[in-house]
């Protein structure tokens, strides 16, 4: 059988272009199993045998505000939307070892009010006795005894146990381990997990309980399985962080229930997953002193506003062709301002190699960052420091304006907090500022070139 690994859909032969989805070169295959079991009716799968389907006017439902499930973690409360909706399903994807599994387990230990089932179909209960054993040891409130372990593949076994246990809150680690009879491929194949996981949201709606599943991701960094995964369950988490450093972020890419704008920032010790509160002072180095291409924007993730340190590295080409690499920043972002500041500032880069980087290997997509961009790179090619206690924010534009950035009072608050004496900042955001509440001083710029005269001849 072949398989769209973007929408699931199902050939007898090779196909080049999806019917379904329009994908070119999707199509997988797949070795179907000639024993397969017969297919069981779909209502076996859920606790009610029975629909009670009715039509209603809208305007005879009544509305009421749906009661969260508090999780004890600030982080995924501030991700989810102000904490788990009663009959929700959610989708945690990451890089294998980022700490997913760890998260989870940290969640139902710290739930000691309500009953957990954990479902867990790559590891055994040695395993994670262990796992839970040193987050314990590291975390003496994670003492929960309401926390049932099922290691088992079987969906319709797991739902045999989770109809005799009833419990208040599920999770399935993970959705590319687990099978149902329904279908006839092998486990972690498209059309498995497109049925398991449209199952799960079904039992989930029926019986209210909010269940958490892990996805496996792919070389990309997508979620494994097909594209309609991502569209069936009612969040989707990404668990992101490179394994050399040591925090963690977790974003939220789909909510039915809250914002896709929040996201959790999370320090990895021995002793498991702790969250951090002061993100602005983890992401700065203060012993920048003096270095040049280093510079401090001001950036908006969320709900929250973050300090991160930009540093670029400016060298002529060793090869014909000039290197243009970033990490953390859009790279075609990054060549549109090197053009800005080859046609409106008048250096010469297209000759020299251009690498940028966000220090912590956090990614950011905020435009407010292009400031500091430019001032990193300029500085490293002039081998020139930026003042120390100067933070920036402003979006450049292809003439060269610096254009202005939402919410420029939380930034400017974040910095003075952080203890810098300079913003520099758009000059139409300063016409809407109240200058006398903040003791920082607020120098706005209009374009580049203006930009740069106040970071190069500031107070060092």
């Amino acid at each position: 059988m072949y398989v769209c690994d973007q929408c699931g859909y199902e050939s007898v032969q090779w196909i080049g272009k999806c019917p379904a989805c329009g994908t070119w070169n999707s199509f997988k295959e797949f070795r179907v199993p000639v024993d397969s079991p017969a297919k069981k009716p779909a209502a076996t799968l859920s606790p009610k045998s029975e629909s009670q389907s009715r039509v209603i006017p809208l305007l005879s439902v009544a509305a009421s505000e749906q009661l969260r499930i508090d999780t004890g973690d600030t982080e995924l409360n501030r991700v989810l939307g102000g904490g788990v909706v009663p009959g929700s399903l959610i989708l945690l994807g990451g890089d294998p070892g980022i700490g997913k599994s760890t998260l989870l387990l940290q969640l139902v230990l710290r739930l000691r009010h309500l009953k957990i089932l954990y479902v867990s179909g790559e590891e055994n209960e040695n395993q994670i006795k262990l796992r839970a054993d040193r987050l314990r040891e590291a975390n003496p409130e994670l003492n929960s005894e309401n926390c049932y372990i099922l290691c088992e593949t079987s969906l319709e076994k797991i739902y045999e146990h989770a109809g005799q246990l009833k419990p208040d809150l599920m999770v399935v680690d993970s959705v590319q381990a687990i099978s149902s009879e329904q279908g006839d491929a092998f486990p972690g194949s498209p059309s498995q997990v497109r049925t398991c996981t449209v199952s799960l949201l079904r039992f989930a709606k029926e019986t209210a309980i909010p269940i958490f599943l892990v996805g496996h991701i792919t070389k990309d960094g997508s979620l494994a399985g097909p594209k309609i995964l991502e569209h069936i369950v009612d969040a989707v988490l990404q668990f992101e962080g490179d394994r050399q450093y040591f925090y963690r972020v977790l974003r939220s890419l789909k909510n039915r229930f809250g914002s896709t704008d929040e996201l959790g920032l999370y320090e990895m010790r021995e002793g498991g997953l702790h969250v951090v509160s002061n993100p602005s002072e983890l992401l700065l180095n203060k012993e920048n002193e003096g270095m040049s291409g280093v510079s401090v924007a001001s950036a908006i993730e969320g709900a929250r506003s973050l300090l991160i340190e930009t540093q670029a590295l400016v060298s002529t080409a060793a090869y014909g062709t000039p290197q243009r690499s970033a990490t953390g920043f859009d790279t075609r972002r990054l060549n549109m301002l090197l053009a800005v500041l080859e046609k409106k500032v008048f250096f010469k880069l297209a000759q020299k190699d251009v690498f940028l980087n966000i220090a912590g290997g956090l990614r950011v997509s905020d435009p407010a960052i292009d400031l500091s961009v430019i001032a990193a790179v300029l500085s490293s090619n002039a081998d020139y420091p930026v003042a120390k206690s100067t933070c920036m924010a402003g979006e450049v534009g292809l003439s060269g304006e610096i254009r202005p950035v939402m919410r420029i009072a939380q930034r400017v608050a974040e910095a003075e907090r952080q203890g810098f004496r300079r913003f520099i900042l758009p000059q139409m955001n300063i016409r809407s500022f109240d200058t006398k509440k903040v003791k920082i001083e607020l120098v706005p710029v209009s374009n580049v070139k203006d930009a740069l005269r106040n970071l190069f001849g500031g107070e060092r």
